[in-house]
Formats: structure tokens, C-alpha cells, sequence
């Protein structure tokens, strides 16, 4: 699995984030792609996503709920979940639409309406 740091800047002091690179799957439609990306321990309030310069960057920091007694033995990896997808230009990026459900989040791409296949009538 990718692991990647980004450095983040809390006023005068400066971190390191750990992420990795969550699955996603893309399908496309005649309408435009549907993005799936598998975050699981994120919820709406931890999720961040983004357009600049034609990039879409997904962001999931995951909300894990404290842990009461004694761990004794833990798999999950700490990570939080960074994504960076280049958009293609038939994709109108003023209306891409997410949501999120157990710890799935699905974003709807559609195509510019100028790349959808139109029926031309016959006069």
C-alpha cells in the first residue's frame, strides 16, 4: 500500500500527516464516471475534496472513537486516506457530487454536456 506525507502548518508549527492511498474504482456512463474510493472510520465531517488545476484531491481522516480497557491487539493502520486524480476535460467540474455511506464515498463526474452523445432529428 502507498503511504504519502504532506506537510501541514498549524501557525508556527509544522507536522507530518501520514496518509495512504485508499481502492477506488471508476465506471463510466453515457452521463459521466462514477468514482468510488473505500475509506473505512471516515465519516462526512472527515472528508475533504477538492478541485484545482484540473486535479480532484479526496482527503479522509478517519474519527476513531477511544479505545476503553486494555488493547491487546490491533491491525487497523492509523493513517488517514489521501487521493489525487487527474480530471479529463469532457468532465464539468462545476457539477461533480459527492456523498458518503459507511465509510464508501461515491462522486458522480458528469461529462461536459458538448461530449454527450446527442440524437440529431431529420428534417
Amino acid at each position: 500500500m502507498n503511504t504519502l506525507t504532506r506537510e501541514a502548518r498549524d501557525g508556527d508549527r509544522a507536522h507530518a500527516e501520514q496518509f495512504i492511498a485508499p481502492p477506488a474504482s471508476v465506471t463510466e456512463s453515457a452521463e459521466g464516471y462514477m468514482l468510488e474510493i473505500e475509506m473505512p472510520g471516515v465519516n462526512k465531517d472527515g472528508l475533504d475534496i477538492s478541485v484545482e488545476n484540473n486535479e480532484l484531491t479526496v482527503i479522509g481522516r478517519r474519527s476513531v472513537p477511544p479505545v476503553e480497557g486494555t488493547l491487546i491487539h490491533h491491525e487497523s493502520r492509523p493513517e488517514n486516506f489521501l487521493r489525487t486524480f487527474e480530471l479529463d476535460p469532457s468532465i464539468d467540474a462545476d457539477k461533480i457530487s459527492a456523498k458518503i455511506e459507511q465509510g464508501l464515498v461515491r462522486l458522480t463526474l458528469p461529462k461536459a454536456e458538448h461530449v454527450k452523445p446527442r440524437k440529431i432529428t431529420v428534417s
